[in-house]
């Protein structure tokens, strides 16, 4: 998928969503039923392999070929005082994924997985979402595009994540504006944040609801009026994972709230997710429970760049190793107890 041609070809794509395979789904389970175990015995870890059959359309799931999409934009919001760092941040740390010295480029390759880091529009930050729509409809078609077009065939698994100052900020409004809810029940400290910082992103949260409550009606309206390019284009390499039927492993609070206007309109979209991590960000353990999912670990992270996901998909790579290396009762001339 080379994009999205228009706002309704992306609505289309939302609205017309492919269901895993139930046929390889089943088989996985049949198989997990014979493998030398009691019943449910591995947990989740049974659950994740099957899971990754249904979507892959193979009864053996396998991640050959997996990548972390990191996707970066600057915030018009970031003027306001809602972050603990400046905005040409952004760019710095963009370099220094590019360079490899960041924590997402020791994870992903600890993991296993292709690294790809997206930056949009950098020297063009988002308009200041308090007065403004954040984005243009065509800036929020170009960024949705963006994500689109970094999934393609022949991936069996992705982990979205992002860099962009002021982003936080941003997910706590479309959270807010997704599921409802006070300001206060969504902002967290982001980057470190003191109260008072957290007091002026509640603000800014808040003013951000006020100015486009109306107005955002429906999944694309919320996410340019109140969210990010490198959000944005999130939300389409989710929906683009979606068209090919490619699981998609969720980092932080940040990549949830991309999927949270789309889940607000079209509840199904969250099918072919995974989450990753519950953050230590407040709002993720909220955001994660209107979303329907439950996350694989909890290790307090709040860094995002899809940190938390690709150490997740070590978890994945474990239920895949069970699933597909057990022997079965029969191979091992182990008795099943029947």
């Amino acid at each position: 998928m080379n994009g999205f041609a228009s706002i309704p070809a992306f609505e289309q794509a939302l609205a017309d969503l492919p269901e895993h395979d139930s046929a390889a789904l089943a088989e996985a389970r049949a198989r997990q039923a014979e493998l030398t175990k009691p019943p449910g015995s591995l947990g989740r870890l049974e659950d994740i392999a099957c899971f990754l059959a249904g979507w892959q359309g193979d009864a053996r799931p396998r991640i050959d070929r997996g990548r972390v999409l990191v996707f970066a934009g600057n915030h018009g919001i970031a003027s306001l005082g809602v972050s603990a760092y400046p905005a040409d941040v952004t760019r710095q740390m963009v370099a220094n994924f590019e360079a490899g010295g960041a924590a997402i480029n020791a994870l992903a390759r600890a993991a296993g997985l292709e690294l790809r880091v997206i930056p949009l529009e950098l020297d063009r930050p988002t308009a200041d979402f308090t007065e403004q729509p954040a984005m243009t409809a065509q800036e929020c078609l170009e960024a949705l595009s963006a994500g689109a077009a970094a999934v393609e065939d022949g991936l069996d698994l992705i982990v979205v994540g992002e860099m962009g100052i002021g982003n936080s900020t941003a997910a706590a409004a479309l959270a807010a504006c997704s599921f409802g809810g006070e300001a206060d029940a969504w902002v967290g400290p982001g980057t470190g944040v003191d109260r008072h910082g957290l007091a002026r992103k509640a603000a800014v949260v808040t003013a951000g609801i006020a100015t486009h409550r109306e107005a955002a009606t429906n999944a694309f309206e919320i996410l340019r009026r109140l969210g990010g390019r490198e959000i944005a284009a999130i939300a389409g390499a989710v929906v683009a994972a979606r068209q090919r039927r490619i699981p998609v492993v969720l980092d932080g609070f940040i990549s949830c709230s991309a999927v949270a206007p789309l889940a607000r309109h079209h509840p199904a979209i969250t099918a072919h997710c995974i989450a990753g991590h519950q953050s230590a960000e407040p709002g993720h353990a909220k955001l994660l429970d209107k979303l329907g999912l439950e996350p694989l670990l909890k290790l307090d992270m709040r860094l995002g760049e899809g940190s938390g996901a690709a150490v997740a998909v070590a978890l994945i790579r474990a239920a895949l190793a069970a699933h597909n290396g057990m022997a079965t009762f029969a191979e091992a001339g182990v008795s099943n107890g029947a």
